[in-house]
């Protein structure tokens, strides 16, 4: 494999630091160079500066390389989308229509639509036709800057789908260009077999799900639905403690309807990150503050929704770490545009558009645990990176609605453009 050299970029943002999740002051901070360059050899970043540092070190060896003049481009890390159902069959577009004419999110799913929808249709798929399906949007992904992305079982909610699911995103992880760190989510909802029988299928995600999961290694991440009408925040506790047992680190899907404690619980289990976030009470957001626990902010489910969204703003202000994320999933926000969701978090959670970008690359990566290879232009990392068709961050968040990637390298491969 040739280096890569990338020089001259307008600005390069790197977000180069210690790898912690960014907090308050530390979400501005892009560690922004100007005519910015950044050498890669063997798929990891060798050396990062000034195009002059780079040609006092590299000139010599420009000829060894595939040399990419960025003049008049951002540059910056690959984007990390850190909450995705990616790995589903099926369509929902009816459900679309359906909620234009009045109906609500849980209205649906209470009459055998929503997540049991597509459950239906990720059991009757092959594991094969997942692959075709699930390669599609990890496409898509790559071409709109994401080159890692967190997927989520919990479209099978019984032991062979959810393995199914699961091995699905681990073939794809083994072939697929991106980066894809899987997460179990048997408790996304209670099976309509289950219904009244709620402890009972709470019994299976502990004894057979998660016992499985963990012997096939098939998972980094443990997460629930907490909702009204989904699990209760005592449920949910047992779910993650369980998991825990196994090795698997909490996640949580959390105050998306109604305020319902999750933050909190967010909190008490030491969760890595707390998902959706709509409601959440103030004391919530404190107590995730105090606790480390990232907030994984959707604001793409919430326009689609037509929800008001998280209040990102007052989290960060609080101390809270804050990742954002397409959420990609069937029913409630089928996009996989990253650019998007940085334009509505600065529209609708009034995020800077620097704080916008931390969101997207370093917290995110700290959300699924990737900080120490991805989310950061640094020596030691993969050289996962976006040129952008735009001449400064502001402008990638200003013009809102259009894909301004130009190119996408993984691992110094180029993979878009």
């Amino acid at each position: 494999m040739r280096p890569l050299w990338i020089k001259h970029a307008v600005q390069l943002v790197t977000v180069a630091g210690d790898n912690s999740p960014r907090i308050r002051e530390g979400m501005s901070d892009l560690g922004l160079i100007e005519d910015g360059s950044v050498w890669i050899e063997h798929g990891k970043i060798v050396a990062v500066g000034t195009t002059s540092e780079l040609e006092a070190l590299f000139a010599e060896r420009s000829d060894e390389a595939d040399v990419i003049d960025a003049t008049g481009r951002l540059v910056t890390p690959g984007l990390v989308d850190p909450h995705t159902h990616v790995a589903y069959g099926g369509s929902r577009e009816r459900e679309f229509e359906m909620r234009l004419e009045g109906a609500t999110y849980m209205e649906i799913m209470n009459t055998g639509g929503g997540i049991h929808a597509t459950t239906r249709m990720t059991r009757e798929a092959t594991e094969d036709e997942l692959v075709e399906q699930t390669t599609r949007r990890l496409d898509s992904f790559l071409a709109h800057g994401v080159t890692t992305v967190e997927g989520k079982s919990g479209y099978g909610l019984d032991l062979e789908t959810e393995l199914k699911q699961l091995r699905v995103m681990k073939r794809l992880n083994e072939t697929h260009p991106i980066d894809l760190v899987a997460t179990f989510m048997g408790g996304h909802a209670v099976p309509q077999t289950y219904k009244g029988r709620e402890e009972e299928y709470i019994d299976v995600i502990v004894n057979d799900m998660l016992t499985r999961v963990s012997a096939e290694k098939l998972a980094v991440f443990n997460d629930v639905f907490c909702e009204v009408g989904v699990f209760t925040p005592e449920q949910s506790e047992r779910i993650l403690e369980a998991g825990k047992k196994y090795g698997l680190i909490p996640k949580i899907h959390a105050d998306e309807i109604e305020s319902y404690g999750g933050a909190e619980l967010a909190a008490k289990v030491g969760a890595i990150s707390a998902e959706h976030l709509l409601k959440a009470s103030d004391e919530g957001i404190r107590l995730m503050a105090e606790a480390g626990v990232i907030a994984c902010l959707l604001p793409a489910t919430a326009l689609f929704l037509r929800e008001e969204a998280a209040r990102g703003r007052a989290m960060i202000d609080a101390g809270v770490a804050v990742a954002i994320s397409t959420d990609c999933n069937p029913g409630s926000s089928p996009t996989t545009s990253m650019s998007l969701v940085m334009n509505l978090a600065c529209i609708s959670m009034r995020l800077t558009p620097a704080e916008t970008l931390v969101a997207a690359t370093l917290n995110a990566a700290c959300a699924i645990g990737m900080q120490e290879r991805v989310g950061s232009l640094e020596v030691g990392k993969q050289g996962d990176i976006v040129m952008w068709n735009v001449s400064s961050y502001q402008e990638l968040q200003y013009l809102f609605g259009v894909n301004h990637v130009g190119s996408v390298w993984k691992k110094g491969v180029k993979v878009v453009g």
